[in-house]
């Protein structure tokens, strides 16, 4: 049987407040499959950014364990790819200089790392925008910029938590059908947290429904929409049906 690129089991995560304890996860488990694409959605405060957390070990679990490619690591930090909310780009350099940072963290020289990422530079429309800086670059640019940053950690597994939240609708959709693209150009396998549920089922292999606090796994939806996937679909039936079942299981009214 192929090896899960990431599992969860049982894992829990408790926070200390000022005078009380803050459950953020409960027992959560699941596994995810290379080259999966999954995205997870839940509300406010169900603990999605928490589980990224201890994915990347930035976060050690009370409980339970995480197994990357089927083992479980004394040390998770940097075997995987993350990408938190903000774009966190750096405003002394230019784009260039900005996506290259992963590189550079692993030793390579600066001239064969900026190499390598100018060779990227077109797969993620920056070609033309590589010497700009982060100020001069639109919402949806410094997103792709972050977001060619975290896939020259070269890790087979990128963690992404809700690039696309802070965009408008239109340049949203454009990035989903970008994305999509470069995920099955390259064969990565990714995480994708949102709180759109259109976008959930849209970019899914399968959706994971997390519970309001504390969080736990309350259901896993497997999206079988043919691909490549086109934003025609959304108005598909069955398109519809996937979503209306997701909104119920967040409790909204469809």
């Amino acid at each position: 049987m192929t090896t899960p690129r990431l599992e969860l089991k049982h894992v829990r995560k408790t926070f200390s407040g000022v005078d009380r304890a803050i459950p953020a996860l409960k027992d959560v488990s699941f596994a995810v499959m290379p080259g999966e694409f999954i995205t997870i959605i839940g509300a406010s405060g169900s603990g999605k950014s928490t589980l990224f957390n201890i994915c990347v070990g930035l976060l050690e679990p009370d409980d339970g364990e995480i197994l990357i490619d089927g083992e479980r690591p004394e040390n998770r930090t940097g075997m995987l790819g993350y990408m938190p909310q903000r774009d966190l780009l750096l405003p002394w350099r230019s784009v260039l200089n900005n996506v290259i940072i992963p590189l550079e963290i692993q030793g390579i020289s600066k001239t064969e790392a900026r190499r390598r990422a100018l060779e990227m530079l077109p797969h993620f429309g920056l070609e033309t925008f590589e010497n700009e800086y982060p100020s001069a670059l639109s919402g949806g640019m410094r997103q792709r910029a972050a977001l060619m940053r975290t896939w020259l950690t070269w890790r087979s597994t990128l963690l992404l938590d809700e690039p696309f939240g802070a965009l408008d609708a239109l340049t949203r959709k454009e990035l989903q059908d970008w994305l999509l693209r470069v995920w099955q150009e390259f064969g990565r396998t990714v995480m994708f947290i949102t709180h759109d549920v259109e976008e959930a089922v849209y970019l899914a292999d399968r959706v994971i429904v997390l519970s309001a606090r504390p969080g736990e796994v309350k259901r896993e939806l497997k999206i079988d929409l043919p691909r490549p996937r086109r934003q025609r679909m959304i108005a598909d039936p069955e398109f519809g049906k996937l979503v209306r079942e997701l909104l119920e299981e967040l409790g909204v009214d469809a």
